[in-house]
């Protein structure tokens, strides 16, 4: 299976690099996976609705010139689904079987997706109604599709 991960911004933080790192090896098992990172739009303070969603169509064009035609779109939205771990398990699972090698998780940056990226998006999944950093977040996702692979193949690590 192919994971591409896109992201909006850089990672500066040392601490969550060596994370990304640690689980990207780990993931290298079981999928063949891909960082992809756009430029993320400088907001400025008290922006109007009508830049912020100028900023957000300017990274959901960069995130959509990435995504290849034949690939399985999973949007980062509050608005998705909210999947316990086993089911996330499943949906990763069920994607192969039906033939969706090719996932993409799309992680938007502080505004969130442009209304394009979650018309493009195959299914919109929620981690929580909470909100996370970005940058943070990144090394969630990539530690619940690494336990994610782990429950699939029977392996211990989930409790």
């Amino acid at each position: 299976m192919n994971i591409t991960l896109i992201t909006v911004g850089k990672i500066k933080e040392k601490f969550l690099r060596d994370a990304i790192d640690e689980y990207s090896k780990r993931l290298s098992k079981y999928c063949k996976l891909e960082v992809i990172e756009v430029a993320d739009e400088k907001t400025p303070d008290n922006a109007s609705e009508k830049e912020e969603l100028q900023i957000k169509e300017k990274e959901g064009a960069q995130i959509l010139s990435k995504i290849k035609d034949n690939a399985y779109v999973i949007a980062m939205d509050l608005k998705g689904k909210t999947l316990s771990s086993e089911e996330f398990s499943s949906f990763i699972d069920n994607c192969g079987i039906q033939g969706n090698s090719n996932l993409v998780f799309i992680i938007g940056g502080s505004l969130g997706l442009s209304q394009d990226v979650l018309n493009r998006a195959n299914y919109k999944l929620c981690f929580s109604k909470m909100t996370f950093p970005h940058q943070l977040f990144r090394v969630m996702l990539l530690e619940q599709i690494y336990r994610g692979f782990r429950i699939i193949k029977g392996e211990p690590y989930h409790k």
